[in-house]
């Protein structure tokens, strides 16, 4: 039990630094799209790096909030099934759930690896800025395994499955 608690926590506070570097990086988008709009309109030269440093950092939020939101259950759901089955029925549509997730999340994985070796073998970087890539594509993969985590935690019993509790965070002490 105490392995299990452990795990659960261990995943919560990795969800929870993930989605505050997300947090960071969106208000780090703001920042940079104000500071251009002012310096476009009073010195007549927006940053010139805005682009590429806010398609990086809106790619990286979007991959950084992933686990939390698996955490939370918050993803987009079709409930069309869910809706009208109950009991063991609903029991076997979350397992397949899970399975499905699992198995995509895995696959995404497998993919990003080589495409993040071969940008660090070559050292990439951006077209303007020369910002390096493979930093901010080294963020993808581990992101995709906490959330593949998550998902197997939850397949296994060590985060809750039941869709009660959609949207609340186990802490935790709580009984699991």
């Amino acid at each position: 039990m105490r392995i299990k608690n452990i795990t659960a926590s261990g995943l919560e506070y990795l969800a929870l630094a993930f989605a505050a570097l997300a947090a960071l990086g969106l208000t780090l988008i703001v920042g940079i799209i104000v500071t251009s709009v002012v310096m476009r309109k009073f010195a007549n030269s927006p940053l010139h790096i805005t682009e590429e440093v806010v398609g990086l950092l809106l790619s990286v939020a979007l991959f950084l909030g992933l686990p939390m939101v698996t955490l939370r259950s918050k993803h987009v759901r079709v409930s069309l099934l869910t809706t009208y089955v109950t009991g063991k029925g609903r029991a076997v549509l979350q397992v397949a759930g899970l399975v499905v997730g699992i198995g995509f999340f895995g696959w995404l994985i497998w993919e990003t690896i080589p495409w993040f070796e071969f940008a660090f073998k070559r050292s990439l970087k951006t077209e303007t800025t020369r910002i390096l890539l493979y930093p901010w594509m080294a963020l993808m993969p581990l992101s995709l395994i906490v959330t593949g985590a998550i998902l197997v935690a939850r397949l296994v019993g060590i985060l809750e499955r039941d869709e009660d509790t959609q949207g609340k965070l186990p802490t935790s002490g709580e009984a699991r």
